[in-house]
């Protein structure tokens, strides 16, 4: 399989006549806590930045975005924190003879007992049916104090992947790739032609035409490079 993550490059503004990032259009700028955004007159403030005096200040370290007259500042990057029920991709990063352990993107490894594998499988027989290196659509069923969890596979449509190509991109950014209503989904699979399943920790199974899931992927690469559709 297939398995390559979206590139994330970071596109750095110049700064403005007024010190502030520049934030036209799909510019973007890396900014730190307390820098100034510029003036706050006209402009809304979004998540992650503050007005202060007649500036927009940052009050988190990301990147500048804005939409409409809307300032916000997004993080670079986030991890993935388990959560009951959430659907999710991993791969399998190892196994004892009842258990598999598996890596989801999160600060701890899963866990995937035996006993919530796919189908029946005999003690000691783990590795026969799957390996290292595969990757899996499961659920997460229960998440203790440390953020370690408990994935399962017993669920409908709960798999091994076998075909197509698994991609990422920052779990904050999956509202923008779904959309309101799961329309921009709706489109994307309508216009790709490809089977697209979105889990929780940000990665996506795609499956189809090669050029429908290159296409999914340029739109990917476009969500995370100036953030959205």
């Amino acid at each position: 399989m297939n398995i390559r993550p979206v590139a994330r490059p970071d596109n750095m503004s110049k700064k403005n006549d007024a010190g502030g990032p520049r934030v036209n259009g799909r510019a973007q700028s890396l900014v730190i806590p307390g820098e100034d955004l510029g003036e706050s007159d006209g402009v809304d403030a979004g998540h992650g930045v503050i007005s202060i005096s007649g500036r927009i200040r940052a009050v988190k370290q990301g990147k500048v975005r804005r939409h409409g007259g809307t300032v916000s500042v997004e993080p670079v990057h986030t991890r993935y924190i388990p959560r009951p029920s959430d659907l999710v991709i991993g791969y399998i990063e190892g196994c004892t003879n009842n258990i598999w352990f598996v890596e989801l993107g999160a600060p701890f490894n899963a866990i995937l007992p035996m006993s919530l594998g796919p189908g029946k499988v005999e003690f000691g027989g783990t590795r026969s049916i799957m390996d290292i290196g595969d990757t899996i659509l499961c659920r997460v069923q229960e998440v203790e104090e440390t953020h370690s969890s408990v994935v399962t596979m017993k669920g409908m449509g709960l798999r091994k992947i076998r075909s197509g190509v698994v991609e990422e991109i920052d779990p904050h950014l999956l509202g923008r790739l779904i959309g309101k209503g799961g329309e921009s989904l709706r489109r994307l699979k309508e216009e790709t032609e490809c089977r697209i399943v979105v889990a929780d920790n940000g990665r996506m199974w795609i499956d189809g035409e090669l050029d429908g899931i290159l296409a999914v992927r340029n739109r990917l690469q476009q969500i995370s490079e100036d953030g959205g559709f």
